[in-house]
């Protein structure tokens, strides 16, 4: 089965070098190879022993290895060997050769250190994400929510064995060889307790009570998980005066499918209680996508006050969208949309989800059906 992933990468590279981050298996490779065939594109992959222990021995060597007819460099997994940077940087520099790098990543903890060079500002950043709904023909929301967008997964005759292969390769191999925490038996506790708690608020002593570590140890945690692509924060939206808004942060999982193996969740059906919650984060999931896939420069947000009105997306100060699962929208649904309305920061108002009718509610709140809602955001009606 094909499938097209909406992100350009001869449209980035041919303006800048980039960096291209994504989560294991989610087809960094796959479609770099696909999109950059041509004969002037050279392909060095760190996952390779011998490619990894030439430039690990000697980083000049990357210079002598791309010909004079090389001029798109990819180098897949940089962060296994982020000296390399150093080398990259002195070839991005040298004007005769008009080289453009892509430099993919499954990590970027140990491109954090201070010592690492991320080319000041030469390659600039992209992500590369699971499937989308508009990636995949005669899109399933039920098999979305129950498979996730791994694209080995999806396309898998035996996902359930594959999302458990993915997630012991994550343990094993951005965890434990990776070396970023000592005791991997409290990490593998924490991984379901956060899997739990997905979508909710950041309380670090509940997440310490449930793991049996330390809440410094819960932060640390959470940020090797944003790190190794396996996640992300949602900040809380705090510019309103009329009502005071919590300070707490959301953690998402990057994929459904892998929430779905850590907690165990089973079937899910219309009828099961978390379908709501998969809607809420599928919805989520496309926005992130979107806004990064198209480069829009918009901060992601939710706001909730300390009375427990609660707005589940904002997108920089543009729109903000509560998400219902339920398919017949009433009034009670945009509650807590009229409520941040009253504050005068936010320029539109919207409610997805799976009722069928398009309408104008009360304050001029608009309702979408989803499948309208995703049609009109890859459109760029909505931001």
């Amino acid at each position: 089965m094909e499938f097209d992933r909406i992100i350009d990468l001869n449209s980035l590279i041919k303006k800048n070098s980039f960096f291209l981050f994504g989560p294991r298996g989610t087809g960094k490779s796959f479609w770099i190879k696909k999109s950059l065939s041509s004969k002037s594109t050279k392909i060095f992959d760190l996952l390779d022993d011998d490619i990894y222990e030439r430039f690990l021995r000697r980083p000049k060597q990357l210079s002598e290895e791309i010909s004079d007819n090389d001029k798109i460099i990819v180098i897949d997994e940089i962060q296994k060997l982020p000296k390399l940077l150093d080398e990259v940087h002195r070839l991005i520099e040298d004007k005769k050769r008009n080289l453009k790098f892509l430099l993919t990543g499954s990590s970027a903890r140990k491109l954090k250190r201070n010592d690492v060079n991320m080319l000041g500002g030469r390659a600039w950043e992209a992500h590369f994400f699971p499937f989308i709904s508009r990636e995949i023909k005669n899109f399933d929301l039920l098999k979305y929510f129950n498979l996730g967008g791994l694209p080995k997964v999806y396309l898998s005759k035996y996902p359930e064995e594959d999302l458990k292969a993915y997630v012991r390769l994550y343990i094993s191999q951005e965890i434990k060889e990776e070396a970023l925490t000592r005791k991997i038996e409290n990490f593998v506790r924490f991984l379901d307790v956060i899997a739990m708690s997905n979508g909710e608020e950041i309380v670090y002593q509940n997440l310490a009570n449930d793991s049996g570590v330390p809440p410094r140890t819960i932060e640390n945690y959470i940020n090797i998980l944003v790190d190794t692509l396996m996640g992300f924060e949602l900040y809380p939206f705090l510019l309103t005066k009329k009502r005071k808004a919590i300070t707490r942060s959301k953690f998402y999982f990057f994929d459904i499918g892998v929430v779905n193996k850590l907690t165990n969740r089973g079937p899910i059906s219309e009828g099961n209680p978390v379908f709501g919650e998969c809607f809420e984060h599928f919805i989520i999931l496309e926005i992130r996508a979107y806004l990064s896939i198209t480069r829009k420069d918009y901060n992601l947000f939710y706001w909730r006050t300390k009375n427990g009105a609660e707005v589940d997306l904002i997108i920089g100060k543009v729109l903000a969208i509560e998400i219902k699962s339920t398919k017949s929208v009433h009034d009670r649904h945009i509650d807590n949309l009229k409520l941040l309305k009253e504050e005068g920061l936010i320029k539109n108002f919207i409610i997805v989800s799976q009722d069928p009718v398009r309408k104008k509610m009360d304050n001029n709140i608009t309702s979408l059906f989803w499948k309208d809602f995703i049609a009109d955001l890859w459109s760029g009606k909505l931001c």
